[in-house]
């Protein structure tokens, strides 16, 4: 396969999942245990750290060796940035968090399964272009390996993003009281992946300069998410052990995956 055909699978895998993942909700008829939801968010959010680190910051870093003793520089405002650019979106989008049942953006007069779909929603976006980063980044004259190890973040993502999607449009079904419904809103909230993969891909590819501060943006925006909502939402502290060997597994296999591809 060829980087662009590479590419073009990495994106279409972090759609597709994410409608496997809201499938679930015709095999669930009432939703899912707080077990089971605990275990869906801490292993999405380890697989999120882990990518954020191996696949995303350790690039970002050994592609600035030109900054000498200055070389965390782009590696860390990048990141931080990235986490302001989440703060953003936070405030201009009504949406709510389930973790902690509060409201955050614009009081709009919303129903309560929009400002659930738009949360997801928003922060699929850093996940979308991480994985545009990498497989742009890649592409632009990288190795072959390189190519392999972006499609391996995609993956990554993917997996998650299964957990992701089963652990909003399960609890959407009951919402809505209709499993359609809450499998088109989940999917729907993926949708949002590859159309900013796609913009990742070309910021990458066309402006190498920025690469490695584009890279750790999407890792700081990712970190931002799983310490702002997917931690929250998990209620690691109703399960604590549960929570915490979730993320732990999650973590070791996209470490895994990065490491083998």
């Amino acid at each position: 396969m060829t980087d662009i055909q590479i590419s073009i699978l990495g994106i279409v895998i972090i759609f597709v999942t994410t409608a496997l993942g809201s499938s679930l909700v015709y095999f669930f008829k009432n939703g899912i245990s707080s077990k089971t939801n605990t275990i869906f968010l801490g292993f999405a959010g380890g697989v999120m750290v882990s990518a954020s680190f191996f696949s995303l910051l350790l690039p970002a870093i050994e592609e600035t060796t030109g900054f000498g003793s200055f070389q965390f520089v782009p590696a860390t405002v990048g990141f931080l940035i990235g986490g302001l650019f989440l703060v953003l979106l936070d405030k201009v989008t009504p949406h709510f968090h389930k973790g902690t049942n509060s409201e955050e953006g614009p009081h709009f007069q919303v129903k309560k399964s929009v400002r659930l779909f738009l949360a997801v929603t928003l922060h699929n976006i850093p996940e979308g272009l991480a994985v545009g980063f990498a497989l742009g980044s890649a592409s632009s004259g990288s190795s072959g390996a390189s190519i392999l190890a972006a499609l391996g973040l995609a993956i990554g993502i993917g997996v998650q993003n299964f957990a992701e999607g089963a652990a909003l449009a399960l609890p959407m079904s009951v919402t809505t009281k209709s499993r359609h419904k809450a499998f088109a809103l989940g999917t729907l909230s993926g949708l949002v992946e590859p159309i900013f993969a796609i913009v990742g891909y070309f910021l990458a590819s066309y402006i190498q300069s920025l690469q490695p501060w584009l890279l750790a943006f999407a890792a700081g925006a990712m970190i931002f998410v799983v310490i702002e909502d997917l931690i929250p939402d998990a209620k690691t502290e109703e399960h604590e052990h549960l929570g915490t060997w979730s993320a732990m597994l999650g973590f070791a296999s996209m470490m895994i995956l990065d490491v083998v591809l």
